[in-house]
């Protein structure tokens, strides 16, 4: 069964007397253990549909599922308790809380999940190492790297065991190396906990890890095949 289906999705946002459709009709799916680019130029709504997916925002029509459930049904409680526990999210500016070191940074989604003491150490701890950052677990983010940085936010998307995992432009701010350590990191762990990773980017690094690629022009897909072929028409 897809773990996130979309149908005929519509939105459109207004600003003053100027209305922008960011997603005109989109339908799509996505099953368990998928590693997925979708790509388009800025304002071909990439950004706007992973929001969608992830329970951020609403459409203005059409259906959202998640893991089987009508997610456009739910109110703002249930939809927060849905990103809590099945969605796992990653920034393109990281997104860490400053005063917080990575052990903290990673363990705060178990936290907030209710998750007991003992258990969220040997996750957090598990997931650190699994990023190669035992060694910088007590290391604000200011004393991190950039590249290291996004390894703590990999972990933190990751230590609560989500269904699907949601990357903004994941490697924009990373440099070439960073970048690629960044996405072997999550195809490694992709392969080994089978959680999906859904990435909005336009990022040829990104793309050349995806084993799927959706291209969006205008709000509406246009392409939904392997990465090469539109990695090719870009």
């Amino acid at each position: 069964m897809p773990i996130i289906e979309l149908f005929d999705i519509c939105k459109t946002y207004h600003i003053g007397e100027v209305e922008t459709r960011a997603l005109d009709g989109v339908s799509l799916s996505f099953e368990p253990g998928e590693f997925t680019a979708i790509v388009g130029p800025s304002g071909s709504g990439k950004t706007t549909l992973l929001q969608i997916m992830g329970c951020l925002d609403r459409p203005d029509r059409g259906v959202v599922k998640l893991d089987g459930r009508d997610v456009t049904r739910l109110n703002a409680d249930q939809r927060a308790e849905l990103r809590r526990n099945v969605i796992g999210f990653i920034f393109q500016f990281f997104a860490l809380i400053p005063v917080l070191d990575a052990y903290e940074n990673v363990e705060l989604p178990l936290l907030l999940a209710g998750v007991g003491a003992r258990e969220r150490r040997e996750r957090t701890l598990e997931m650190l190492a699994a990023v190669g950052l035992s060694d910088r677990i007590h290391h604000r983010p200011n004393q991190l790297s950039g590249g290291q940085q996004q390894r703590v936010a990999i972990a933190r998307a990751l230590v609560k065991r989500p269904l699907v995992v949601l990357a903004d432009e994941p490697t924009a701010n990373l440099d070439t190396v960073n970048g690629e350590q960044a996405m072997e990191i999550m195809q490694r762990l992709n392969e080994q906990t089978g959680t999906a990773f859904i990435f909005a980017t336009h990022d040829p690094r990104v793309m050349k890890f995806a084993r799927r690629t959706i291209h969006l022009v205008d709000g509406r897909v246009a392409e939904n095949n392997v990465a090469t072929k539109v990695a090719n028409a870009l």
